[in-house]
């Protein structure tokens, strides 16, 4: 028996405004993403790139038609039902890394099972191991101050991956740090994908950063405007 995607867009439209003023983030998008894939999404400003990655994170809904995760019609759901699907099954990783900044590492990777209510024993042993797997292993204790960019980004992808996650977005996870570190977190992010079989939808601008992932979509006015397999990726 085939398995469900875990992403599906339907003729998914996202509108703003009304009558003439009207613009179409999402102008009637179909889409399919399977579990394991790690694809990056790209586009110039106004594209409709972040509109979709909003969402695929159920940060959004659409103006119309039908947006499918895990099965569920997730556009349909209303805000509550949504924060619980993102607390079960989605992690975040964004391009300011949002960490609590009198917080060490440990207790900033903890914060999502605090609010599943993970008891201190079990979230802490959690939290540890998701640092571990991210290459901080001994830097629990180090508030963000003490840690460098590339350090810091690895927390908050820890934060994302300790819950287990059925899918992670990352909005341009590279974007504050320089060359070398970005490959680091590269590297890192196709590990994960590929060790863990994480699902990875990733927005970036940079081509470079796109080639890690094993498919790259275009958007372009709302509508993708090209969905390629990327050759190089591992």
């Amino acid at each position: 028996m085939t398995e469900k995607p875990l992403i599906t867009f339907g003729k998914v439209r996202k509108s703003y405004g009304e009558g003439e003023a009207r613009v179409d983030a999402l102008a009637g998008v179909d889409l399919t993403i399977q579990r394991g894939e790690f694809v990056a999404i790209m586009g110039p400003s106004g594209s409709g790139k972040s509109t979709a990655m909003n969402i695929i994170g159920c940060l959004d809904t659409p103006t119309a038609g039908r947006y499918g995760f895990m099965g569920v019609d997730a556009g349909r759901l209303d805000r509550n039902r949504r924060a619980v699907l993102r607390n079960l099954y989605i992690g975040f990783v964004f391009q300011g890394y949002n960490l609590l900044p009198r917080t060490t590492a440990v207790e900033n990777v903890e914060l999502p099972l605090i609010y599943r209510g993970v008891p201190h024993g079990e979230r802490r042993r959690l939290a540890i191991e998701a640092l571990e797997q991210v290459g901080l292993a001994g830097r629990q204790n180090h508030t963000p101050a003490e840690l460098s960019g590339g350090q810091q980004q690895r927390v908050a992808i820890a934060r994302a991956i300790v819950t287990t996650p059925m899918l992670l977005v990352a909005d341009e996870p590279t974007g504050n740090l320089d060359t070398a570190r970005s490959h680091e977190i590269m590297e890192l992010m196709t590990r994960l994908n590929n060790d863990l079989g994480l699902t990875i939808v990733m927005v970036t601008h940079e081509p470079d950063i796109a080639a890690y992932a094993k498919r790259t979509i275009g958007f372009l006015d709302g509508h993708i405007a090209s969905d390629e397999m990327n050759r190089e990726a591992a």
